[in-house]
């Protein structure tokens, strides 16, 4: 009978499911990485099994990331899928001013097969207050001004990157992008947690800020067939 019960015991253990972190890290692993990482050593992270990278580029209208451009060369000359990114200060500028900075600094995109989508990083103020001190429909057209201007000069619209607690707070969960912007969202967990309004999935996942690859720790929901579409 010990022996019986231990049986079920195992099967039980053996069927049950697996948290969802461990579902997805079955999809091509990723990185976002800035100048605050430094030297980055991209061949080893190809061997760790990194398949892409978000690249730091912008940040408003007056930064640009000094390591970009070694970032972005490195990554290609690995082989690595990649793709730029803007850390958004909607209380500096207009959306389309920051995605004009952004497009002009390394921003763009290429129907080459190996170039993500330019990702809007729009969270919390690191110096300030947490909306930049708009209002949620004023947060929604700044976003709204920025995605136009990006798909009206590469023909696709960006990826957006946030938390729900940022969006909720400040665009309202506005489901307004939804169909048209793919979600990169930051939730650091072994469950990716209650998505934004309207987006029924998140095609990247950043489940860490730290791991074993530089930068943060992402994940793409999906193949690599579909991360190469």
């Amino acid at each position: 009978m010990k022996i019986f019960s231990y049986l079920l015991f195992l099967s039980a253990v053996l069927a049950a499911p697996l948290n969802e972190l461990e579902r997805r890290q079955s999809g091509p692993k990723g990185i976002d990485v800035s100048h605050f990482q430094g030297s980055i050593s991209w061949n080893t992270i190809v061997n760790n099994g990194v398949k892409f990278v978000f690249i730091k580029a912008t940040e408003g209208t007056t930064f640009t990331d000094p390591n970009f451009s070694n970032n972005y060369v490195g990554a290609t000359n690995a082989g690595l899928t990649r793709g730029a990114y803007h850390f958004a200060h909607p209380d500096a500028s207009s959306g389309a001013t920051q995605a004009n900075f952004f497009l002009a600094h390394g921003g763009g995109w290429t129907a080459d097969g190996i170039t993500l989508p330019g990702a809007l990083d729009i969270e919390y103020n690191p110096s300030g207050a947490e909306c930049y001190g708009l209002s949620a429909s004023a947060m929604v057209s700044w976003i709204k001004d920025f995605s136009n201007t990006y798909h009206s000069k590469t023909g696709r619209y960006p990826i957006i990157y946030s938390t729900t607690d940022w969006w909720t707070t400040c665009t309202g969960n506005s489901a307004a992008f939804a169909n048209d912007n793919p979600l990169w969202i930051a939730h650091y967990s072994s469950s990716i947690g209650t998505l934004p309004a309207g987006w029924s999935f998140a095609t990247f996942w950043q489940y860490a800020d730290s791991g074993p690859n530089p930068g943060d720790q992402d994940v793409f929901n999906g193949d690599a067939a579909g991360l190469g579409r």
